[in-house]
């Protein structure tokens, strides 16, 4: 009997088993139905925009500038990112600056901001002085600000105050006449365990050199005899050098080159893609020895293309001075020749974009009446020469001290010496906005610290910090 009940167990446990072989539990659905996600923004005066950006799920990117409801959206969870918006005499704050929204399958969700108007003012307060001051840096995570002075030195401010030894000296290896000099700097993102930094600089022969070096074992003292030329771009004038690499989200060294000066590009540089100048370049340092100095990287959009250089990101530029990245967008201001300045916004996975020098200066036509606009990429914001005459790119302020400026992109301008802010909504420019202070100056370059801090750097080599002149709410 016992023998005869076993059996039958074993029996309907092997069917047990046949039958869960054949019919496998439900999974996931492999294509959800879409979702959505209503924003609501409220309290803001009538034609004032909004600044609010979507991220999501697969590199979801959305800027909304009023109320707006999105659709077909992969179902996850969005972040709601709300940015203050200057006003006239006013800063309008979000009630919410980051707010997480999950979206359902066939299902709405909702995100509320509103809006409150407050009294705000920008100012600058002195921190330094150097005469030759043209940039300032920070490593990750670091308290320090490291200052480039043009003729091939590098400075340390610690706790406000300027350290006697210098960082670093190369002024033999550097020419500073004309535009020239040691232009900027950049941290690898791992200084804190390699310890290498890039210069952007004019060497004595006209060239264009990106070099990396490596801090000593005193952490304030880099050393002198660790360089490692990258690239070198040999060009003919001391003119149009452009001036800046730095590091992009995607971990890839950036440099924006000059088209070698000259009124109206007269070495074709900015349309010849067979020459590095007047572009911004894309390279891979991560592996970089004496026997391959950089990689290019395969998404490039030139590579494997004849009479092309793979280096190429982007190209049509005349003399790019300063560009920043902002999450996934790259802001590149590129000085004009007489009439128009202009600042060039786009993702960071568009590559191969032409900017349009020199068939255009900004939105217009450069020396002629008419051209084929066909392919070119126009200016997200550009100004004319009735309001300065050499653009200085800044940044997109992230830092903490004034969270009523997240979201603007500051600028200034050689001839003005103006501080100015606009917020792009992704379809446009909104909220410009002129903060009016005066006695800085011309300015030749903005800097940033590890807490996204910002700073002017004027051409007397009065270094300012970028503060709040109003009470905090």
């Amino acid at each position: 009997m016992l023998i005869e009940r076993t059996r039958n167990l074993f029996g309907l446990l092997v069917l047990g088993l046949l039958v869960a072989c054949k019919t496998p539990p439900p999974g996931p659905d492999p294509d959800p139905a879409p979702g959505a996600l209503a924003v609501t923004v409220i309290d803001l005066p009538a034609g004032l925009p909004a600044a609010v950006r979507v991220t999501g799920p697969g590199g979801y990117v959305q800027d909304l500038a009023q109320s707006q409801t999105l659709v077909n959206l992969a179902p996850g969870e969005y972040t709601v990112t709300a940015n203050a918006v200057p006003g006239s005499g006013l800063t309008y704050l979000p009630s919410a600056g980051v707010q997480l929204a999950v979206v359902a399958p066939r299902a709405t969700a909702h995100a509320s901001i509103s809006y409150t108007g407050v009294t705000f003012r920008l100012g600058i307060q002195q921190v330094a002085t150097l005469p030759g001051a043209v940039f300032l840096a920070s490593p990750p995570g670091d308290p320090r600000q490291f200052i480039v002075e043009r003729e091939g030195l590098v400075h340390i401010m610690e706790n406000g105050v300027l350290l006697s030894t210098p960082f670093l000296d190369i002024h033999e290896r550097v020419l500073s006449h004309g535009e020239g000099g040691l232009l900027s700097m950049a941290f690898h993102p791992d200084y804190a365990t390699n310890g290498y930094f890039y210069l952007y600089l004019s060497d004595k022969l006209h060239g264009i050199v990106v070099a990396r070096y490596r801090v000593s074992a005193n952490r304030n003292r880099a050393d002198a005899d660790s360089e490692l030329v990258i690239i070198r771009i040999q060009k003919i004038g001391t003119t149009h050098n452009g001036g800046l690499a730095g590091f992009g989200p995607d971990g890839y060294l950036y440099m924006a080159t000059g088209d070698d000066g000259g009124t109206g590009d007269p070495y074709r540089n900015g349309q010849n893609l067979d020459s590095l100048l007047g572009k911004v370049l894309r390279i891979d340092v991560a592996h970089s020895t004496q026997g391959e100095r950089y990689r290019v990287p395969p998404s490039n959009p030139f590579v494997g293309q004849e009479g092309k250089r793979p280096e190429i990101w982007a190209y049509g530029l005349r003399n790019p001075w300063r560009f920043s990245f902002d999450t996934n967008l790259l802001y590149l201001a590129d000085v004009g020749q007489a009439v128009r300045e202009e600042v060039d916004i786009s993702s960071v996975t568009q590559g191969g974009l032409n900017y349009g020098w020199n068939i255009m200066e900004g939105s217009i036509c450069y020396d002629r009446p008419t051209c084929d606009r066909t392919g070119l990429t126009l200016p997200a914001f550009e100004y004319d020469h009735g309001h300065g005459c050499s653009i200085t790119g800044g940044y997109v302020y992230r830092g903490k001290a004034i969270p009523e400026l997240a979201g603007h992109y500051l600028y200034s301008d050689f001839c003005r010496g103006f501080l100015r802010s606009f917020v792009y909504t992704g379809s446009g420019i909104a909220a410009p906005t002129d903060w009016l202070i005066s006695g800085a100056g011309n300015i030749l370059s903005f800097g940033r610290d590890a807490d996204g801090e910002l700073y002017l750097i004027a051409s007397k080599g009065a270094i300012y910090k970028i503060i709040r002149t109003s009470p905090s709410r």
